[in-house]
Formats: structure tokens, C-alpha cells, sequence
């Protein structure tokens, strides 16, 4: 890994960083827009809804523009669009505006996962590949922490309003950062630009040499199954016989997952204010716990590395089902704390597994589109998540909620030892048949 890749790295990382601020603002702000507006419980949920299926929307429009006009234009559209929805979110006048704003944040956001996602895959080398987009998904724990520092410190005096405000303008300073950042040689190749693509590795060698003062190692050998194929429509891609497989086990690893972690999250301020927390003690608690999530990740990107992007996948998602079980279950604020930071050590983790494991299953042709359709199916399973939780907490009590969750993450696991390939340090080339 050179310091002009780190450099791309840390261009892409800082995007993804800002973005999660923005779509976990809303689960330390929940009670008090519930407040601001006089929400029932149902109108809770279907605002927190709207933020995912924003996301769905944009992981699939963005997923399969990006296999077919390019990584970097699609990269920063998405960046203008959820900043600006975030903007106007600060100045909604109703619910409806409320929920507009939010599914247009989603829709963002959303799309920029699966660029991010297959831009690393193809500027990576292939020998710590996994630990970096591990390290790029890292930083959403990072920013769920901000998200909750921004609203701690910008509720008690400024109201929720402000907190929207803040994270728009810091898309606008991302959004200037992210104007060095090339497209990916890979998919210019993919789609006969070989002249360009040519100038861009050109440029990436040049640049490698100048800060290293060596010269560059010799190419990887690539397998016989590398030959470029004809061109096939990425949807249909996905579904073809190679593929089929894996698609099944992304999109269900997807749906369940993020049914638990959502299920979970969406609500767990909301459910500590039930158990005699403030709104701001409440926000203060969830952002201590999810500071676990930190070294969450990085212990997930070690792991991807050393023994296997399958087995941590489904290790961090069975651990995070019994560390969501018990914290359902804790009786005392002590037992809260302990398990509630295990509990997010295991999700924020399993994210990572999720954003590494992901490309790595489909060709440069489809690399964008099948990370896209996952997280769409993902984003099904994190509206539904939240819509569910409220009808189970009425009906059994908030314990429910968790071991829903836990249920979800238990099915996911499943679906990757049973179906899973393994990716670990293969070129992509050689992993894509």
C-alpha cells in the first residue's frame, strides 16, 4: 500500500465519514423531534423508515449508474444531493417536509456505499484489500460517535435544527476535498477507455515512484479465468450461473443483518428514555457505548486479513445476536453499559465484514450494481426494521425488540457459512471467474 493510495483512501474515507454523521443524526435526535412535532410512535418509525428507504433507492440508482458512467462523477453527485437534503431538513416546516428531506438524505447517502465500496476494491491491493474497506466502514463508528457529540453538545442550547446545519455545511468542505480523487482505472479498462485508463495508472505509477524513490514491483500473474468476457447487462450478471449463489447469500446476509442492527438502533435511544433516561442523558449514553464500535472495526480488519473475509463475517455476526440478547435483558445500568459496548464492538465490526466481503464477490462490470442491490436489500430489511420494533415493545416489552435483532443476526451468519465464497488476498480478477 503506497502513500498515494493511502492518499485516495483518506479521500474516499473522509466522504464516508461525514456521511454517517448524517444518517445516524436522526437516532440521537429522534426524541426530540418526537417532542418538536407531538409524533406517535408510529409516525417515529415511519420518519426513521424514510431515511432507509432513501438509501434503497440510491443504493440501486447509484450502484448501476456508477457500472455505467463512471465511479467519480456518480461519487460526487451523491454527495451534493444528500448535503443539501440535509440543509433543508433544518428548515422543515411539518413532518411530511421532515420526511422528505430524510428519504432524499437516504438517497444520498445510499448511493454513495456501493461507489465507495467498489472504488477501494480497485485502487486496494489485493493483500490488504479487506482490512481497508474495513478501515473505510470504521469510520462510520467514528462518525455515529461525532453524530452523538454534535447533538449532546448542539441540543441543550441550540435545538435539533442546528445539528442538520452543521452536517451540511461539512458536506461542502468533503465535497471540495474529493475533486483529486481519479476515476478507477479498472472500470475504464472494463468499458474500452484504455487510453484513459492507461494515463490514469501512468499518473498513479509516477506518482508512486516520486514518493517512494523505487521502482515498482512486478505485476501480479493473472489466471487464465481473468480473460476479459463479453460485456452482460450487470443486473443479469448477478443472476447468471457463476453468481447466483453469492447473490443469494448478499442479499439475505444484507436483509437480515441489517433488520438487527437497525431493528436495534433506530429505537434504543427512544427505549433508554422508557427506562428513565433523558433525552440528553439518553443521547449521552448511546454515544458512550458506540465508542466500543471503534475498536470494533479495527479488530474486524484485522481479522478479515488474517484468517478470512467467511469465517469473521459470520463470527462478529453470531456475537453480535448474544451481545444484543443480553443487553435486552440487563437489568441494571451497569449491566446496560457493559453489554450495550460489547453489543456495538460486534455491529460496527460486522458492518466492516459486511462493506469488505461485499465487492469482492462480483466482476468490475457488476462490482457497483451487486453492492448496490445487497444494501437495497439491506435497506428493506432496516425499514422494516424500525416499523416492527414499536408493534413487539407494545405488545411483549422492549426485551423483544433485542432478540429480534439477535434472530436476524443469527440467520445472516447462516447464510454466509453456508453459501459464502472466500476472497481473502485474491486479485479481483482471479476472484471474478
Amino acid at each position: 500500500m503506497t502513500a498515494y493510495q493511502r492518499k485516495i483512501f483518506a479521500i474516499i474515507a473522509s466522504a464516508w465519514l461525514v456521511d454517517q454523521v448524517d444518517v445516524a443524526l436522526l437516532t440521537f435526535l429522534l426524541g426530540s423531534i418526537v417532542v418538536a412535532f407531538d409524533l406517535t410512535p408510529t409516525q417515529a418509525g415511519q420518519l426513521a423508515a424514510m431515511t432507509f428507504a432513501g438509501q434503497l433507492a440510491g443504493n440501486i440508482l447509484a450502484g448501476t449508474a456508477s457500472d455505467r458512467f463512471g465511479r467519480k462523477m456518480v461519487f460526487q453527485v451523491t454527495m451534493i444531493v444528500w448535503g443539501l437534503a440535509s440543509l433543508a431538513a433544518a428548515a422543515a416546516w411539518s413532518l411530511t417536509a421532515l420526511m422528505v428531506c430524510r428519504f432524499l438524505i437516504g438517497v444520498g447517502v445510499g448511493g454513495e456505499a456501493p461507489v465507495a465500496q467498489a472504488m477501494v476494491s480497485e485502487i486496494v491491493p489485493a493483500n490488504v484489500r479487506g482490512k481497508y474497506i474495513a478501515f473505510m466502514e470504521g469510520f462510520w463508528a467514528i462518525g455515529y460517535v461525532l453524530s452523538g457529540a454534535i447533538s449532546y453538545f448542539i441540543l441543550p442550547y441550540l435545538g435539533w435544527r442546528w445539528a442538520f446545519v452543521v452536517v451540511g455545511l461539512l458536506s461542502g468542505v468533503v465535497l471540495l476535498v474529493r475533486r483529486a480523487m481519479p476515476e478507477s482505472p479498472r472500470w475504464l479498462a472494463d468499458h474500452g477507455r484504455h487510453a484513459e485508463a492507461d494515463a490514469v495508472m501512468t499518473m498513479m505509477e509516477t506518482e508512486v515512484m516520486r514518493r517512494s524513490g523505487k521502482p515498482l514491483p512486478p505485476v501480479p500473474h493473472l489466471a487464465a479465468a481473468a480473460i476479459p468476457t463479453p460485456h452482460q447487462n450487470p443486473i443479469a450478471t448477478l443472476f447468471s450461473p457463476e453468481y447466483r449463489l453469492r447473490t443469494v447469500m448478499a442479499f439475505g446476509m444484507w436483509f437480515f443483518a441489517l433488520i438487527g442492527f437497525f431493528g436495534i438502533n433506530s429505537w434504543i435511544a427512544v427505549l433508554l428514555k422508557e427506562k428513565g433516561f433523558s433525552i440528553v442523558g439518553s443521547v449521552g449514553f448511546v454515544t458512550l457505548i458506540t465508542i466500543g464500535g471503534i475498536p470494533g472495526f479495527f479488530t474486524a480488519a484485522l481479522l478479515l486479513e488474517k484468517i478470512g473475509r467467511k469465517v469473521t463475517t459470520a463470527a462478529f455476526l453470531i456475537c453480535s445476536a448474544v451481545a444484543a440478547y443480553f443487553y435486552g435483558n440487563a437489568v441494571d445500568q451497569t449491566t446496560l453499559f457493559i453489554t450495550g459496548f460489547i453489543m456495538q464492538f460486534f455491529m460496527f465490526g460486522m458492518w466492516s465484514c459486511l462493506y469488505a466481503y461485499t465487492p469482492e464477490l462480483y466482476p468490475t462490470r457488476a462490482r457497483s450494481t451487486g453492492a448496490g442491490f445487497a444494501s437495497a436489500f439491506g435497506r428493506i430489511g432496516a425499514i422494516l426494521g424500525p416499523m416492527i420494533v414499536p408493534v413487539l415493545v407494545q405488545n411483549y416489552g422492549p426485551p423483544v425488540a433485542f432478540q429480534v435483532g439477535a434472530g436476524g443476526f443469527l440467520i445472516a451468519a447462516a447464510l454466509v457459512l453456508t453459501l459464502g465464497v472466500e476472497t481473502r488476498g485474491k486479485i479481483l480478477e482471479n476472484v471474478s471467474h
